[in-house]
């Protein structure tokens, strides 16, 4: 029996510049076959190449067979009647994918009659048992909302719905999780699941995560510069690859349940925060705004970090954590709350203490190119701060070649652009510049998550082996809890803009006390397919997506979306609804806290 869709020395190029080299896949009827590799690896560009969907620009050559017909050369009218209806799509990006001026319901309406001869109201109500079977709450009214009154996450759920809307045979899903939150990730992998199981498609999992693909994909395709090197069972390549490339790869990937080394002493503190809160105006009108409502966006952080060590802040999108760091980078009064850098508290400094005080603080940004001024050579961006700090000509210069030297980088490229050094290089640069003026505390606002994998092991490294080296305190904010568990002593948990929970990271994340934090690090996949699938039966899946920041909420704010409510009699259940928790001495602000292993 031949397969459902058979890819066969394909070739892509884009105006002349190849891209996919000789790529040949099989997919049967009913499997999930995930695509993995790096950033430019042609995983995007071989599922695009199926349905025709790549831009004018690219030229295709080879072989895609669905079910026997050739697809490569298909006229615009044939592609037509397959795409949505045999073949259908999941994007990366389903804001941009789906139409910003019509309502979410129509978009899957249209789908339906696409194909189907039935009426409007028919396929509008095809819409809404779509809507409701991948989890959207009240999908009859969320039906007639418009794409951007919906979360990333229920954007994606109802671009799965969308796909699922003529029972295809194959369903192409395109990075599916990219960006969305670990909690929301696992909801859009089970909506996928779903999916599968309802229409009965085969699918094409395109990740750059290998846990996602170890939990989903019953074969597995490592393609690295346009070419598939090496493929198999998704237990085969991931327990025994054979090709140097997929175990490199592999051993690049930050676990979740890897063991840690042992970590140095650590010494005084240098950061304090007590009761953090801050707040943001919702505006309304043009010329002249009124104040309509209030952004409660850190509302009861607490911190405490000391030199050596490297403490992580965590939480879903939307929780405090970027706003937390720039509070302390203010170097102001906070608006509530108690903050003190080194034994200073903020508030009511002079310009030569508060000087003083920002060279002891430095920060490395997420995005690296947006961080780095385009029109200036490497060697001024790092000598930058070292000039404002009022250092000489002869400091400078000698500090910027050791510098470079320190984060892995040639001296001798000082004088080049950052659009000519890679993205991992770009972050080195960043770090440097962070590390000109000697500071004791480097703030790192998601530092590799722009990354490809094996490029972020390196820069893990380098961050490990200079808070060893220089004795630095690190306040690194992640939302990849893999990282975390790799480069934290210890960890904080915000919630809403609130602490959750707090202490070693060895022993929150081996015995998470806090029903949230135990949430958060059930849905990290691990790439093991056969311990990750062992795991999904036990997966924490949290309901819905975050409560809104412009509420003030009475008791505890995890409380509607905490699994622990069902368990819980009468009495409790209003406890919570009352009483605000707070970090107890073992570090969890729950009512009621149990310890549950996770990992």
């Amino acid at each position: 029996m031949s397969p459902l869709l058979q890819v066969t020395d394909l070739d892509v190029d884009f105006g002349g510049r190849p891209a996919v080299r000789g790529v040949g896949l099989t997919l049967e009827r009913g499997e999930v076959l995930g695509l993995v590799g790096e950033s430019g690896s042609g995983k995007s560009a071989t599922a695009l190449a199926v349905l025709g969907l790549l831009p004018g620009n690219a030229v295709v050559r080879g072989s895609v067979r669905l079910d026997g017909q050739e697809l490569v050369g298909a006229s615009d009218k044939q592609l037509t009647r397959i795409r949505g209806s045999r073949v259908s799509m999941v994007f990366q990006d389903p804001l941009s994918a789906f139409t910003p001026v019509y309502r979410i319901g129509d978009q899957v309406a249209e789908a339906v009659r696409a194909h189907q001869d039935v009426s409007r109201e028919q396929a509008l109500e095809r819409a809404v048992e779509l809507l409701d079977l991948v989890g959207i709450p009240e999908p009859a009214l969320r039906a007639r909302a418009f794409p951007h009154e919906f979360s990333g996450g229920m954007r994606q759920r109802a671009m799965i719905a969308m796909a699922m809307a003529n029972d295809p045979d194959v369903i192409l899903a395109d990075e599916p999780t990219t960006a969305l939150d670990v909690t929301i990730q696992a909801q859009v992998l089970d909506v996928l699941r779903t999916a599968q199981r309802e229409t009965g498609a085969a699918m094409l999992l395109v990740s750059h995560d290998l846990g996602v693909i170890a939990g989903a994909a019953d074969r597995v395709a490592v393609m690295h510069e346009g070419r598939v090197v090496e493929s198999g069972t998704a237990v085969d390549v991931f327990t025994r690859p054979q090709e140097p490339y997929t175990k490199q790869l592999l051993a690049a990937v930050p676990r979740i349940d890897a063991p840690r080394a042992p970590q140095p002493p650590v010494g005084e503190q240098v950061l304090k925060v007590r009761g953090l809160t801050r707040t943001f105006p919702v505006l309304k009108g043009t010329a002249f705004k009124r104040r309509i409502g209030t952004v409660y966006a850190v509302d009861g952080v607490d911190l405490d970090i000391r030199r050596g060590e490297a403490l992580a802040l965590v939480g879903e999108s939307g929780s405090g954590k970027s706003t937390t760091l720039f509070e302390l980078l203010e170097l102001a009064r906070p608006e509530g709350g108690t903050i003190e850098l080194f034994g200073q508290r903020l508030g009511g400094l002079s310009a030569t203490e508060t000087k003083a005080l920002r060279r002891r603080v430095q920060i490395v940004f997420q995005d690296p190119m947006a961080s780095l001024d385009p029109r200036m050579p490497v060697g001024d961006i790092v000598a930058e701060p070292l000039r404002t700090q009022g250092a000489d000509r002869v400091t400078i210069g000698r500090r910027v070649p050791e510098l470079l030297t320190q984060v892995g980088l040639d001296p001798a490229h000082a004088e080049r652009f950052p659009h000519e050094f890679s993205g991992g290089q770009r972050q080195r640069i960043g770090i440097a510049r962070a590390l000109s003026v000697e500071p004791e505390l480097l703030v790192l606002d998601e530092p590799v998550s722009a990354l490809d994998v094996s490029v972020q092991a390196g820069v893990l490294k380098l961050l490990q082996r200079l808070k060893e080296e220089l004795g630095l305190a690190y306040l690194f904010v992640s939302h990849d809890l893999s990282v975390v568990r790799n480069i934290a002593d210890r960890v904080s948990v915000v919630y809403l803009g609130r602490t959750v929970e707090a202490g070693p990271v060895d022993e929150v994340f081996e015995r998470p006390r806090h029903p949230y934090t135990q949430a958060l690090l059930s849905a990290v996949p691990l790439p093991d397919p056969v311990r990750e699938r062992q795991r999904q039966s036990a997966r924490i899946l949290l309901a819905g997506d975050p409560p809104s920041p412009t509420r003030r909420y009475d008791g505890c704010r995890f409380r509607g979306r905490c699994p622990l409510q069902a368990q819980l009699g009468e009495g409790d259940r209003e406890r919570c609804g009352r009483e605000v928790p707070v970090l107890d001495g073992d570090g969890a602000a729950c009512h009621f806290p149990r310890v549950r292993e996770v990992v």
